[in-house]
């Protein structure tokens, strides 16, 4: 029936609900896949995976391999291995973004690192990376194993990068974007493509859908750094100022900076490279983003990814699915209003 309701359009879903209705069975099909690889001996594994496996994520990079796999016309098991693959990376990269950043909350709720302790979540998010190289392995393709290993090399590095911006106003944009082509994008870009490799697609529409995965993946992003700065992140079930508390250099803090007045570059010296930071200090970053127009610029930014995520897809063939993985790129800038 569902489907029914989105072919007319008589459904007031998200286009990201519209996607999974139409790999249902698929999405299916890899949450199982999903628990029972992260199943162990071990009790504490699985009862740590599942605190953030099953914390409400929309699954939507694995929902980019299935919907890319169906676009072209895949019939198999593979696209559900690589599905659960990509899941197994993001879930993995969590935890570990969980300990590095010392965050308390993770969609909503308390955080991993938190309940257990930072040496048991880092040890499953490892655990986790093997589960995900074991069902690669599995699919027998190497180009594939060669997509998503490179990718999860790829998310370590710009980790890395982000480790050495922090507490550092010298970052610039060039730098900001590098950092969210690796850490976000890469997986984006990897999970759309490997889809799209294991149907067997040409290498223009392979190439369409690597450039629509990492073009989704750097406006997702873009709008999360903007959204640290909002009140709309709150009803979003996330912590408000994250980034400034733990003194990440983003693209609002990019902006604002280069717009500061004397008195406000003093306070982003202080607040970001100095310390400390007072209970006052994250009101005053709000009001000076906001005030710089650095948020509004942003999510220009995002919109502009998002545009190119859309263009990206017109080799492909039309049909409810690209339109839905057009409509998301949309959702996903629209998320933040």
């Amino acid at each position: 029936m569902l489907k029914e309701e989105i072919r007319h359009g008589t459904a007031d879903i998200s286009p990201v609900e519209r996607l999974h209705a139409l790999v249902a069975g698929d999405m299916t099909a890899t949450d199982r896949l999903i628990h029972e690889r992260m199943g162990s001996g071990v009790v504490l594994i699985p009862d740590l995976a599942r605190h953030l496996i099953d914390s409400g994520g929309k699954r939507l990079r694995p929902l980019l391999t299935l919907a890319s796999a169906k676009l072209g016309g895949y019939v198999g098991a593979g696209h559900i291995k690589l599905a659960a693959a990509v899941e197994f990376i993001h879930t993995a990269t969590l935890l570990h973004d969980d300990v590095v950043d010392e965050s308390s909350l993770r969609r909503g709720k308390v955080s991993a690192n938190i309940v257990w302790g930072n040496k048991p979540s880092v040890l499953v998010g490892d655990f986790l990376f093997s589960r995900a190289f074991q069902l690669m392995v599995e699919t027998g393709s190497l180009r594939v194993l060669d997509i998503l290993s490179g990718a999860a090399a790829i998310i370590a590095e710009g980790e890395v990068l982000q480790l050495k911006s922090a507490n550092n106003l010298g970052v610039t944009e060039e730098d900001y974007l590098r950092v969210v082509s690796a850490k976000t994008a890469a997986l984006f870009a990897a999970a759309a493509e490997s889809g799209a490799v294991v149907a067997a697609q040409s290498q223009a529409q392979i190439a369409a859908m690597r450039d629509y995965g990492q073009n989704l993946g750097i406006a997702f992003q873009l709008v999360d750094d903007a959204l640290d700065y909002s009140g709309r992140q709150a009803l979003m079930g996330k912590s408000v100022g994250d980034d400034f508390r733990e003194a990440k250099v983003t693209l609002p803090v990019i902006l604002a900076y280069a717009r500061a007045t004397s008195a406000a570059a003093k306070f982003w010296k202080r607040a970001i490279e100095t310390g400390p930071q007072g209970e006052s200090d994250l009101d005053r970053a709000i009001t000076l983003v906001e005030e710089t127009g650095a948020i509004s610029e942003t999510m220009a930014r995002a919109r502009r990814y998002a545009d190119l995520a859309r263009e990206a897809l017109s080799p492909l063939p039309a049909g409810e699915i690209r339109s839905a993985l057009a409509d998301i790129a949309d959702f996903c800038v629209e998320r933040a209003y």
